[in-house]
């Protein structure tokens, strides 16, 4: 029921910010990224043309899931992206700048390369918001899918509760914090709506 009212939610929110007339059927992809799925992340992105070398792109994740040994990433984030292809849209190498928000709930979570160390041992649960900016490729194998990948980096905000442990707990701090950090990172498969 929740994935649905997110999945809505996401196309609502895509189709009101454009014009009627920009979103003809050949230039309207739907995607899924990859990597998101693959920690059990729900996602989906909806990406559509304005101009020759121009489209909007909204994605959305959410993770409502509690996994053994009180591992916990729970989470939704939207994030608005504006892209620019060097040759066509869909096609080819694109620069972009996006923004995000969402509320998360993480204890344990699995994040290679330790990013973040101190979720190990304690809970955080808040907001975040930022704005960044992105590299990426789309390759195009049939009229109707494709595959992209994109890495973007920027400013990331946290308004945050710490708790003394990932099962329980008591608070114990309050905070914020604020960081240059990774902001995207993606594989996609894409079908184009025609």
């Amino acid at each position: 029921m929740e994935q649905r009212i997110f999945v809505r939610l996401i196309c609502v929110l895509t189709l009101s910010i454009l014009p009627v007339n920009m979103v003809r059927a050949q230039n309207l992809a739907v995607k899924t990224n990859l990597l998101s799925d693959a920690t059990a992340t729900l996602n989906l992105g909806v990406e559509a043309a304005v101009a020759p070398q121009w489209t909007v792109d909204v994605s959305g994740s959410y993770n409502p899931w509690d996994f053994p040994n009180y591992r916990k990433q729970k989470l939704w984030m939207i994030q608005p992206e504006a892209r620019f292809y060097l040759c066509e849209a869909f096609n080819g190498h694109f620069f972009a700048a996006h923004l995000l928000g969402g509320e998360f709930n993480m204890a344990n979570p699995f994040f290679p390369f330790n990013f973040y160390e101190q979720l190990k041992n304690n809970r955080y649960e808040g907001w975040m918001y930022g704005a960044g900016v992105g590299y990426g490729y789309q390759w195009i194998l049939s009229p109707r899918w494709s595959i992209e990948a994109e890495i973007g980096a920027g400013y990331v905000g946290t308004k945050y509760e710490e708790y003394e442990c990932v099962r329980c707990g008591e608070l114990i701090e309050e905070g914020i914090s604020n960081r240059f950090t990774l902001t995207k990172l993606l594989v996609s498969i894409i079908f184009m709506i025609q």
